[in-house]
């Protein structure tokens, strides 16, 4: 190879390399502007995929009523699911701010307490014994409890002032979700081959079996873990709002963050049962007790015929997922934060061979057992 060709490859190289420079930095950059612009929208698009996702099997049944017309099925969805959702956060959503703000008042003037037991409280049948004193000593050792705690108080109560004033920009994401949604079943073969060409692209030929892992994930996840949390912090939340709960709406996002979290709704309606029995007539405590019973149980029924199969995952990632997006994202991060990192959570074992993708049960290894 004589010394002018070897001069030519290189040239060659070099114009090739800088082309190719140029090529990935403008793809680099309208990837960086394009996230840039729909940053604000992100949030209400990534759950509005996720509520078609969830919803579709929901929407074919209603383009089957509507006789195969998708606009009408999508705008009676549309309706439904705002109507199902957005009232509900309207009418608690007041009551959530209004209920923050006391709190912080509260811990900022130090004047919350616990007020001592009523008269009786020792003969409460099973938990009178232990209730009784446990509750004067918080009635008495409370405030002193609380100077010694008030900075990481105040703080945790600014915390949750700010996330109760964004309850309105959450409801607003939430329309908007609910909106795109809509839109994304209208169209929904478009959007599923979308789907599969980008799976392909990514994954190669196993990119439509794992494009439906992340199908069946998503909407066993949603309806499963979000839907039912949704479902039992807003019965609870109507219900504290019924028999005039203060700050009502505050113990529903509460109830709502513990039942994603899976820690159970029952953390926050078992104390305010008990203040419902102490502050309102008979009547009215034991229809708040039984409906009490019917929410805290509605789970038992609901997340088996919801949460279907294949999405047995830890519940730290459940955990994390929800909790951290809550922090970052607010009340609309709750549900997005659960939904993909359970949903990666999934993919990367499916891509380790741990999970069988659908249609390819085979794949998963037999692990040998080892004698000793």
């Amino acid at each position: 190879m004589t010394e002018a060709t070897r001069q030519e490859e290189s040239r060659l190289f070099v114009s090739q390399m800088v082309e190719s420079a140029i090529r990935i930095g403008l793809i680099v950059l309208l990837v960086a502007w394009c996230l840039d612009i729909v940053r604000p929208f992100w949030a209400p698009i990534v759950w509005g995929i996720i509520i078609a996702v969830a919803a579709y099997p929901g929407y074919a049944r209603l383009c089957g009523i509507f006789g195969g017309r998708r606009i009408a099925a999508a705008v009676a969805f549309i309706l439904i699911a705002l109507i199902s959702l957005i009232v509900p956060a309207i009418l608690l959503s007041g009551t959530l701010v209004e209920g923050a703000r006391n709190l912080v008042a509260g811990l900022d003037t130090g004047t919350i307490g616990v007020p001592p037991p009523p008269p009786g409280v020792g003969e409460w049948p099973l938990i009178g014994d232990w209730l009784q004193p446990l509750w004067e000593q918080a009635s008495s050792n409370l405030s002193a409890a609380l100077i010694d705690l008030a900075p990481q108080l105040q703080a945790a109560g600014k915390w949750l002032l700010s996330a109760a004033a964004g309850a309105g920009l959450g409801i607003l994401q939430f329309f908007f979700a609910i909106i795109i949604s809509g839109l994304i079943m209208i169209n929904a073969e478009s959007a599923q081959h979308i789907a599969y060409a980008i799976a392909r692209r990514l994954a190669g030929a196993p990119g439509k079996a794992y494009a439906e892992l992340a199908e069946a994930t998503v909407r066993s996840v949603t309806r499963g873990i979000l839907g039912v949390a949704l479902i039992q912090s807003t019965l609870a939340g109507l219900g504290f709002l019924a028999v005039g709960v203060p700050a009502a709406g505050l113990w529903a996002l509460l109830s709502l963050l513990l039942g994603v979290l899976q820690l159970g709704v029952f953390l926050v309606v078992v104390p305010i049962v008990i203040y419902v029995f102490f502050n309102a007539d008979t009547l009215t405590a034991v229809l708040f007790l039984v409906w009490s019973l019917f929410v805290t149980n509605i789970d038992n029924v609901l997340r088996p015929l919801l949460l279907g199969r294949g999405v047995a995952v830890p519940m730290a990632v459940v955990f994390i997922g929800a909790f951290g997006g809550f922090l970052s994202s607010g009340i609309i991060g709750l549900f997005v934060g659960a939904v993909v990192l359970v949903l990666s959570y999934k993919l990367f074992l499916a891509w380790l061979g741990e999970v069988a993708l659908p249609g390819r049960e085979e794949q998963v290894p037999e692990v040998p057992k080892i004698g000793l």
